[in-house]
């Protein structure tokens, strides 16, 4: 372990924000520390510094006039002089879409404010850690071509200690990006929650009024014996008939939206409630279901497409004891990927879910249930030990190389700006790691692509 003291001694930070007191507190804070600190009020200030004498990391306030946060780290990161410097937002915008922005334009880390002196001063040694990784592996890269076996040995080391820390630092960050989803979604969930129990009410009230009126008028038709013409032509010009007809298909419908949102908002509810960090049972459909719909924007029919259908085997399962925040994001990785396969795809375009279990009896594997659909459950046997779980798209496939290196961190087939690398790394981790399954991929070009989940109903 290193000294931070001293090696603060020697890093550089620029503070740029248009708010004199702002940079004041934070020069004083670094200082304190040992930083050497240099000030911009401006981006254009802060784009001229850091082109003279290149510090070690920026702090980057968001909204300042003429020149924003974003717009100054997308130059940053545009110049292959200033590309690798570590850009940390501090801002007072708190929104997940603003983070995700901070992030796509390339910022190292945000923290919002107001913050604690404790938090910028770790989240800067965290940064400060992974760029002097990133400097020796540079330079035993370097001395890798005249090294001998030792040498590329301490290389290799760096080399996975960098990327269990960016991996680290990557599920930091999803587990704050997951956080903050549950509690905008509880919000939401709750906003919608209540008009809606007003609107199911009101329309009981509704259908109750309009049949008593309806018995009014056919008590009037059956007993009075002569309508004025004002009356009849009154009765015309509505077409009294239609409207009493009519109505009760009205009806129908608003209270089949009304089910329709309840449905949509309890989805959201189970969806925010599952963010917890401990294991609990869990019910795999519940969690599937919960993900595809929250997914459904992305499924569903466009201008110029037809959509993507997704087709549910589903076998009758048991709850497993599981983290349901951590399957979430394993489906919602799976699922998200699936879709991008799919993308420019012909129609028709599918995703398969097909759910087993897996029971070990007399020593053999026996599958239980492969063709049950939904609607027609299969009874669960004794003894199970395995959920399995297929997703299966008809897009474009794989090959065997690709296939191999599919759960490497930072592997990527999509283009840059699309993907991390790290979706299905993350992934792999939670399930055999995590929760002590199975996780492969079966795919051939031409032939789409299948993912197979196996997960014990208890932690090993």
């Amino acid at each position: 372990m290193y000294n931070h003291q001293e090696s603060n001694l020697k890093k550089t930070i620029l503070v740029v924000d248009d708010t004199p007191d702002n940079l004041r507190l934070l020069s004083t804070m670094l200082t304190e520390q040992g930083y050497k600190v240099r000030q911009a009020l401006n981006g254009q200030i802060a784009l001229t510094t850091v082109q003279k004498v290149a510090p070690d990391l920026i702090l980057l306030d968001i909204n300042m006039p003429q020149m924003n946060g974003y717009e100054i780290c997308q130059q940053l990161k545009g110049d292959a002089q200033t590309k690798e410097i570590p850009v940390i937002f501090i801002s007072a915008l708190d929104d997940v879409l603003d983070k995700v922005k901070a992030f796509r334009m390339g910022g190292a880390d945000y923290i919002t404010k107001p913050f604690q002196a404790e938090e910028v001063i770790a989240r800067i040694e965290n940064q400060l850690s992974i760029q002097m990784l990133s400097q020796q592996l540079k330079e035993q890269n370097t001395q890798l071509q005249q090294s001998e076996t030792r040498e590329r040995e301490k290389a290799n080391q760096l080399e996975l200690a960098l990327a269990e820390l960016k991996r680290t630092q990557f599920q930091l960050i999803q587990a704050e990006k997951m956080s903050s989803l549950g509690q905008m979604v509880a919000g939401v969930a709750h906003e919608i929650n209540n008009p809606v129990s007003f609107i199911s009410g009101n329309l009981t009230c509704a259908r109750q009024y309009f049949q008593d009126l309806v018995r009014l008028i056919q008590i009037y038709q059956e007993n009075c014996l002569y309508f004025t013409p004002q009356i009849q032509d009154m009765v015309e010009e509505i077409e009294l008939e239609f409207i009493m007809e009519d109505w009760e298909k009205l009806m129908s419908s608003m209270e089949v939206g009304v089910e329709r949102i309840c449905q949509i908002v309890q989805s959201l509810q189970i969806f925010s409630k599952q963010n917890g960090t401990q294991r609990k049972p869990v019910d795999i459909h519940e969690l599937i279901d919960n993900t595809l719909l929250i997914l459904q924007h992305r499924l569903r029919k466009e201008k110029d497409s037809d959509g993507i259908q997704v087709i549910k085997d589903y076998t009758q399962l048991p709850k497993i004891t599981a983290y349901p925040s951590q399957l979430n994001q394993v489906f919602m990785n799976l699922f998200n990927n699936a879709i991008d396969a799919l993308e420019n795809q012909p129609c028709p375009r599918l995703i398969t879910i097909r759910t087993e279990v897996l029971s070990e009896l007399f020593g053999l594997d026996y599958q239980v249930g492969q063709t049950a659909k939904t609607h027609n459950l299969k009874s669960p046997v004794q003894n199970l030990s395995y959920v399995i779980i297929r997703i299966i798209d008809n897009g474009c496939g794989m090959d065997e190389d690709v296939q191999n290196k599919i759960f490497d961190p930072f592997f990527t087939t999509k283009p840059v700006g699309r993907g991390t690398g790290l979706g299905l790394s993350i992934s792999y981790q939670i399930v055999v790691d995590k929760h002590g399954g199975q996780m492969k991929c079966n795919s051939a070009i031409g032939q789409g692509t299948e993912f197979v989940i196996e997960l014990p109903f208890e932690p090993h």
